[in-house]
């Protein structure tokens, strides 16, 4: 055996029959650290325990609920209700969907990169056919970018 030339084997003292209390302290202060921290009280750092999202007062009271709903693409597509229009037909079919409302709202829902001039277009167009408010919505984007793109 290798322990024989340099005589370890009598070196060697016997293992602990009993566990020191420091060892105790140890597991104790390890347990005491995972129950409190590990615990669903703990807020994360800058957030108040009763913390609520920002209101404006009277923002529920003047909502409404819009009567049409069309859909724009970059392209210049438009999208109603009843299928694809251009812009030249749309003035025609706003004053047809807004009759019988007293007061119509109309939703755009444009995607992104849409011309300003085509929802100048398409906002002008609503407020002759009598549309009372115009509400512009963009879509959001479903796939990530590419830093640099």
């Amino acid at each position: 055996m290798l322990t024989r030339p340099l005589e370890l084997a009598t070196k060697l003292q016997p293992e602990p029959r009993n566990f020191d209390a420091l060892f105790f302290v140890n597991i104790g202060l390890i347990v005491l650290f995972f129950s409190l921290f590990g615990s669903a009280y703990v807020v994360s750092p800058g957030l108040g325990v009763d913390f609520r999202l920002p209101a404006v007062n009277g923002s529920s009271a003047s909502g409404a609920v819009p009567t049409h709903v069309i859909s724009i693409t970059n392209s210049g597509q438009i999208f109603t209700g009843a299928g694809l229009r251009k812009i030249e037909e749309l003035g025609d079919w706003l004053r047809q969907q807004g009759v019988g409302f007293p007061a119509p709202l109309l939703l755009v829902r444009a995607s992104d990169g849409v011309p300003v001039s085509l929802m100048a277009a398409v906002a002008n167009a609503a407020r002759q056919a009598g549309f009372d408010s115009i509400w512009a919505a963009e879509e959001a984007l479903t796939r990530a970018r590419k830093p640099g793109l």
